[in-house]
């Protein structure tokens, strides 16, 4: 298990280390943009607007689900009567 440590921590290492700096959008986009706030325009307010709008999506999906799985799985009127003897943790 220790072996399983140090190399989760190696691979953790390498992952971050090769990092490199990239650009997500098409020149294309990009330049279109750019091109419309210099003249004043809206685009890149609601080019910002749909990229946040994608970003919580997966989110508020997955917070809807643990809702359901949680009100699901929730039990009610448990009764939590332990004996009463010691408990061995070993």
């Amino acid at each position: 298990m220790k072996n399983f440590k140090i190399f989760y921590v190696i691979v953790v290492a390498i992952i971050l280390s090769s990092a490199t700096a990239s650009n997500a959008q098409c020149p294309m986009c990009k330049a279109s943009v750019e091109s419309n706030l210099k003249d004043g325009g809206s685009t890149g307010k609601g080019l910002n607007n749909g990229i946040m709008y994608l970003l919580a999506a997966p989110y508020l999906a997955m917070a809807g689900v643990g809702f359901l799985w949680y009100k699901k799985f929730k039990k009610k009127d448990v009764d939590l009567s332990m004996k009463q003897e010691r408990l061995n943790l070993n």
